[in-house]
């Protein structure tokens, strides 16, 4: 007859065994996971770019819309009137007394963050550091729309990047209401 320790090592030994089973297919399934997300990250970012890409851009567009008023004399004048901005807009190149609200939510939401910064005096930021202050997971994919974003507002005036890769608000660019 079997002792009762050799009956427990036994049982053991067989636990371990299913224990070790299951970490390596733990692993194997971690694994599988990893090359999963990254290839969707990756797909992410090429739907992103090919957007980007076959989005019409008219960079001569006055990006104002002018609208006729009466004078007090009764005569026509034409006058300019900030246009709302649609998702997937233009972002226009900035000069004095442009208004924020020219720009898409997404844009907006960069500018007021780092002009925020800027009140504060806390510097630039990376858009890393902007992906988290937005409540957004920080995956590549994320990052690298904010810094496409980011970008743009850099190439029309909005923004400067005085050190690779961080972002400040470009002097002289107001706060939201600005120009209205």
């Amino acid at each position: 007859m079997p002792s009762v320790t050799g009956l427990l090592e036994q049982r053991e030994l067989a636990a371990r065994r299913h224990v070790d089973e299951l970490r390596e297919e733990a692993d194997r399934v971690q694994a599988e996971l990893a090359v999963a997300e990254r290839e969707w990250e990756e797909w992410t970012i090429a739907r992103s770019r090919v957007g980007e890409v076959l989005a019409p851009v008219d960079e001569s567009e006055d990006h104002t819309v002018t609208e006729p008023t009466m004078t007090t004399a009764g005569q026509t004048g034409e006058t300019p009137a900030p246009r709302a901005a649609k998702p997937k807009s233009q972002v226009p190149v900035w000069r004095e007394g442009l208004a924020w609200s020219v720009l898409s939510v997404d844009y907006q939401r960069i500018l007021q963050a780092l002009t925020d910064r800027h009140r504060l005096h806390q510097g630039p930021l990376t858009c890393q550091e902007m992906t988290v202050l937005f409540g957004l997971d920080a995956v590549p994919a994320k990052v690298e729309a904010l810094r496409s974003k980011a970008k743009r507002l850099v190439a029309r005036g909005w923004l400067t990047e005085p050190q690779s890769g961080r972002f400040t608000v470009a002097a002289g660019v107001g706060g939201p209401d600005a120009g209205s």
